[in-house]
């Protein structure tokens, strides 16, 4: 199992990732808060700005202080270190 780093030492496995996306739009707001409602919404932002929206094939959506562009270089290493092993 792989894991990447979300932030602040929260870690996600990158097996379960679905998708890795900004929160500005409208329907990520609104995905955003109905997952909220539902209680499958998972803050790992320890009350910062939400900058990353992870969305699991668990259908739980997981907040990240990090910028989408960063969990995907972190989980883009990762992928390279395990074809590289």
């Amino acid at each position: 199992m792989q894991l990447v780093n979300i932030g602040f030492g929260n870690i996600v496995s990158s097996e379960r990732i679905v998708a890795i996306v900004s929160p500005d739009s409208a329907p990520i707001k609104r995905m955003v808060q109905e997952a909220k409602d539902a209680k499958t919404a998972v803050d790992a932002t320890y009350g910062r700005r939400t900058r990353a929206v992870l969305i699991m094939d668990s259908g739980h959506i997981i907040l990240s202080a990090v910028q989408p562009e960063t969990v995907a270089g972190r989980l883009d290493k990762n992928i390279t270190a395990e074809e590289n092993n």
